[in-house]
């Protein structure tokens, strides 16, 4: 099991307050999760203030682009491998991101984890490319991850398709991993099958445990189907996190927080806010550290941007803390895994 921390690089107004994070606290986090020995360093997606944050803020909240923030991640860090959890694949220009990608991976040694999603608000989408008004965003993320595919794999690309036109492209580099790591975003099964499709990974959100173990069986068993080695592909489920000496009082506060309210935005897409509470990392030590054992156990290979459900700054850097001192030290030494270099004590 690998364990990533997710920066609240779109999370003003959903999870967090406004503001949130300055600038130079992204990369501060980033130095001090790999001194605590994380695998990962993920960030998220926003374009647009959504419907119900424009309700609730009177001010514009701060989404930081998240591919220029894992770049300064990669220039301060060495080890952690960085993330997307997820990057909004329909609202990209793909030769673009394609440069970004192979670039952003030659930068930091082959450590990108590209993770791709649908994205979650469509008013984001309306708002920020009115000019794809009507265009269906699951066609629109299904040709893009083969075009994107292909412009990081094929010497040359020519591709005529119903959103996205390239002729006879060159592009170089490709990225330094071969080819670059692409993860998939999906909260439903048809996340799964682009998964397999397109893929060396799976990130879904958060679902009731057991419902989440039936989804990765589905999912090696799909692969295998498919022709793929089923344990090759990476799971990496994201997952809200709050944690605390004494159980009960830590998740009186993860109500409190602002996941509660996000969590009931999100509830178009068949998840019962109502199960987050014990479906997500939020509890005392044990609880929790429990909880990450059962994960590991249905199959889940890497715990994506785990996110912090916090009012404060303070409260983010003592969460990024405690999570590594109470859990992942405690989970590396009943597993016998060795701690990274740096974090050795």
């Amino acid at each position: 099991m690998k364990f990533g921390v997710g920066l609240p690089t779109g999370m003003e107004g959903l999870i967090n307050p406004i503001p949130f994070f300055e600038p130079r606290q992204f990369l501060e986090a980033a130095k001090l999760a790999e001194q605590l020995g994380y695998d990962s360093v993920w960030g998220n997606d926003h374009y647009a203030p959504q419907n119900y944050v424009r309700r609730e803020y009177a001010a514009v909240p701060n989404f930081y682009e998240v591919l220029s923030v894992l770049a300064g991640v990669a220039a301060v860090t060495e080890r952690v491998e960085i993330g997307t959890s997820v990057l909004v694949l329909p609202m990209r220009d793909i030769v673009t991101l394609a440069r970004q990608t192979a670039t952003i991976d030659q930068l930091s040694a082959g450590r990108l984890l590209l993770g791709v999603g649908i994205g979650a608000y469509p008013e984001e989408f309306h708002a920020a490319r009115p000019d794809l008004a009507g265009g269906r965003r699951g066609e629109m993320l299904d040709e893009g991850l083969e075009l994107l595919n292909r412009l990081l794999t094929e010497p040359t690309v020519t591709h005529h398709g119903k959103y996205y036109q390239v002729e006879s492209l060159d592009m170089a580099p490709k990225g330094c991993a071969d080819p670059v790591r692409v993860l998939v975003g999906g909260h439903q099964l048809r996340g799964i099958d682009r998964a397999i499709r397109h893929g060396s990974g799976w990130i879904p959100g958060w679902r009731p445990f057991d419902e989440l173990a039936e989804w990765i069986a589905t999912l090696r068993e799909r692969a295998a189907d498919a022709g793929r080695d089923p344990h090759a592909l990476t799971v990496a489920p994201q997952l809200s996190c709050l944690i605390g000496r004494h159980h009960k009082s830590t998740e009186r506060r993860y109500l409190d927080s602002g996941m509660v309210q996000h969590r009931k935005s999100l509830a178009f897409d068949g998840r019962d806010p109502a199960k987050s509470l014990h479906n997500n990392l939020i509890g005392g030590y044990a609880e929790v550290y429990d909880r990450v054992e059962r994960l590991a156990a249905m199959g889940a290979d890497h715990l994506a941007c785990l996110t912090f459900c916090v009012d404060t700054v303070d409260d983010w850097f003592e969460q990024l803390e405690l999570f590594a001192t109470e859990v992942i030290r405690p989970y590396r030494r009943a597993h016998g895994i060795a701690e990274p270099a740096a974090t050795r004590r």
